[in-house]
């Protein structure tokens, strides 16, 4: 055999040895390769849901535990058609930044924490009054509270909350008042629990909340003064309010709330003598209902209510059942509100939309107020991320009865709300 025969059978030899090697390393054509885990995408629902405006938190610190931002901005459109009090039809459309809100909460030295939400659009453009126009930027502080939690500081193992707050808070009367803007199943509140709110949403006041077991128990005195930019003042009168919730089960809860005017000043601030509402909520896995009834008076010329139209008592009810189409994501809601009085004047509408400004100058709706009336409402609610981003839809409509004729009006409405 020559040399260079000899060279080429080695190298044969080696490329074979080798190819064999690496075919015994490698797996079989079938063998399943291991998947390697992909990587995660950004979510949206997971980030919105997942406190992202915690910018600080320090449970140990002795003067700042934790300082929180948040945000709430909400936006509907609405399509109007009906009749005035003289049979005059109209046909509306708007659109309105409902709420755009900065809110922050900081808990300090432990037992104290502050909320300051500020409101910062002013969207004038449906409103039956000049000037009719959209401003962005500082607006009215919406809170501005401080709230010492004496259940912690003083270390008591009888109570389950103790809580005084001060300062410029919202006004829980009835169950949709109770409920959060970002919550509330229907696109505007009822107009009869916009009524008991009273004609300052915001005002000024203390409040001393107690806990126990399934009882809750919340007391508080007001300031009727109903113009302040920040905190009101205590010299234009004052009233009281209470409140009492029981949940004796997980699907059960009732309120019972009172608010008293102070006989002896022109209370601004309310709008109405007294309210008392009484309300129940049941609600399953994959259904609820709301119902909740009032009963007040308008009050006289003591309460600042001089004409003798709006004077009188005042009562009505919401009944509120809603329905899970599609669980956490698909929601029907129908709503029926009642409102009945004494006077001529004595109930009124809520000024989205009816008693908005019209395109035709000569539609008369009365300003929305009555003796009577009537809304239905149907809608449903798509819940993107729970809460924290939905639309909702509905349709209502909505009857009046004034002392110079019938109002009557079909509302289609959408809406889209967020917060973080």
């Amino acid at each position: 055999m020559t040399p260079a025969r000899s060279a080429r059978r080695l190298l044969v030899s080696t490329l074979l040895a080798t190819a064999a090697a690496q075919a015994g390393s490698e797996p079989a054509p079938d063998a399943k390769e291991e998947k390697k885990p992909k990587a995660k995408g950004w979510d949206f629902c997971e980030w919105i849901q997942d406190d992202p405006g915690v910018l600080y938190e320090d449970e140990d610190s002795w003067f700042l535990n934790k300082v929180e931002i948040g945000g709430r901005f909400h936006y509907q459109a609405a399509y109007l058609g009906g009749k005035d009090i003289n049979g005059r039809h109209f046909h509306d459309t708007y659109d309105e930044y409902r709420r755009a809100r900065i809110e922050s909460k900081w808990e300090l030295a432990r037992f104290f924490t502050a909320e300051v939400n500020v409101n910062l659009v002013d969207d004038r453009r449906f409103r039956d009054s000049y000037p009719y126009e959209l401003d962005w930027g500082y607006d009215t502080f919406d809170t501005l509270t401080l709230e010492l939690d004496l259940d912690k500081a003083l270390d008591l193992d009888w109570l389950d909350k103790l809580e005084l707050t001060y300062g410029k808070m919202k006004l829980k009367v009835g169950e949709e008042n109770h409920q959060s803007s970002r919550e509330i199943l229907t696109i505007e509140r009822s107009a009869i629990s916009d009524r008991i709110g009273g004609d300052a949403s915001r005002p000024t006041g203390g409040v001393l909340a107690i806990g126990k077991d399934d009882f809750d128990l919340t007391l508080g005195v007001f300031s009727g003064e109903d113009d302040a930019d920040v905190l009101g003042s205590w010299n234009d009168g004052l009233f009281y309010y209470a409140s009492l919730a029981w949940e004796p089960e997980d699907e059960w809860r009732f309120v019972f709330d009172q608010v008293v005017n102070d006989q002896h000043h022109r209370d601004m601030a309310l709008g109405f003598a007294w309210v008392s509402s009484l309300s129940g909520v049941y609600e399953e896995d994959d259904w609820g209902i709301l119902v909740n009834g009032v009963y007040g008076d308008n009050g006289g010329d003591q309460e600042g209510n001089a004409n003798p139209r709006r004077q009188g008592d005042f009562w009505g009810g919401v009944v509120m059942p809603w329905y899970w189409i599609l669980e956490d994501k698909l929601q029907f809601v129908c709503a029926y509100q009642y409102q009945r009085a004494q006077e001529e004047e004595g109930i009124r509408l809520d000024s989205r939309y009816i008693r908005a400004r019209h395109d035709d100058p000569l539609i008369d709706v009365e300003n929305g107020r009555g003796d009577r009336s009537r809304t239905l409402y149907a809608g449903l609610n798509y819940y993107i991320c729970d809460n924290n981003a939905k639309i909702m839809g509905g349709i209502s409509r909505t009857n009046l009865d004034t002392r110079k004729g019938e109002v009557s009006a079909w509302s289609y409405l959408i809406a889209f709300r967020t917060y973080f």
